[in-house]
């Protein structure tokens, strides 16, 4: 298989960045996406040129690493799928593949196709998580939850955290990110003590890391790889207000004293 292969090329976050053309033979059908760039590297570093810079990890679409967008889609074309997990297959000889990494400005480009996702990180670090005691192994065990809770909080708990809800909006939203790490949470007993706590720490966060607002395009649900519901940005929404509602202000004293 003969590609042609237009790659956003930037050297580091202070430059501009281009698109460069490549031309790949002798790409095989069973090749991963990552795979066949693999192999554009090893061309590029007999020829003495840079190789071009991407994310990526365990390769099996769990880890969330692989950021990439193909022909204007984050992680491609095919549906339920990571770009690690996108095989050659799915183009045909003589295709022209545009190559890309996230657009959002909350990504800011580190270099190639490699952005800066550690916004998503720190909104995690400001609510997304259960700290309070649960008791050991065996007492967290013992607490009855419904199967139709447990598989709830089971679909939001698939995220992976990759960003490419963000790349598909048009605000650059993190709406249905923020909102699975809610939603993961809410459906438990575990999660109810800091329920509240959470919703707000965790949009708050997320406005301060500059991502925007939600248009209700379902953008972020067409492109999720592994199918996270946009009903978990409404039970988001509804925890934040509930919150918001009854959260009790902290006293403070005049003059400190």
């Amino acid at each position: 298989m003969r590609l042609t292969l237009h790659i956003w090329r930037q050297k580091n976050a202070r430059e501009k960045g281009r698109m460069v053309t490549y031309e790949l033979d002798g790409v095989s059908e069973d090749m991963s996406f990552l795979e066949m760039l693999d192999m554009l590297n090893e061309k590029l570093m007999r020829n003495g040129e840079e190789p071009v810079a991407f994310d990526h990890d365990c390769r099996e679409g769990i880890c969330g690493a692989c950021s990439l967008a193909v022909n204007g889609i984050p992680h491609g074309h095919e549906p339920l799928t990571t770009i690690c997990q996108l095989h050659m297959r799915k183009f045909r000889d003589g295709d022209a593949i545009y190559i890309e990494p996230w657009r959002a400005r909350a990504f800011p480009v580190i270099k190639d196709l490699v952005t800066d996702r550690s916004a998503l990180d720190r909104i995690i670090a400001a609510g997304g998580y259960i700290s309070v005691h649960t008791g050991g192994v065996p007492d967290a065990n013992a607490i009855l939850i419904g199967k139709e809770e447990a598989e709830r909080a089971m679909d939001f708990a698939a995220c992976i955290g990759c960003g490419a809800c963000v790349a598909a909006c048009k605000n650059s939203s993190a709406m249905l990110f923020v909102a699975a790490k809610i939603a993961q949470f809410a459906y438990l007993p575990q999660g109810q003590p800091e329920r509240k706590r959470r919703a707000l720490a965790m949009v708050a966060k997320m406005d301060e890391e500059g991502f925007g607002a939600c248009s209700n395009l379902y953008e972020c649900e067409a492109v999720c790889p592994k199918g996270i519901s946009v009903s978990a940005i409404a039970l988001m929404n509804r925890d934040f207000i509930r919150a918001k509602l009854t959260e009790v202000p902290q006293k403070t004293t005049a003059g400190g004293g």
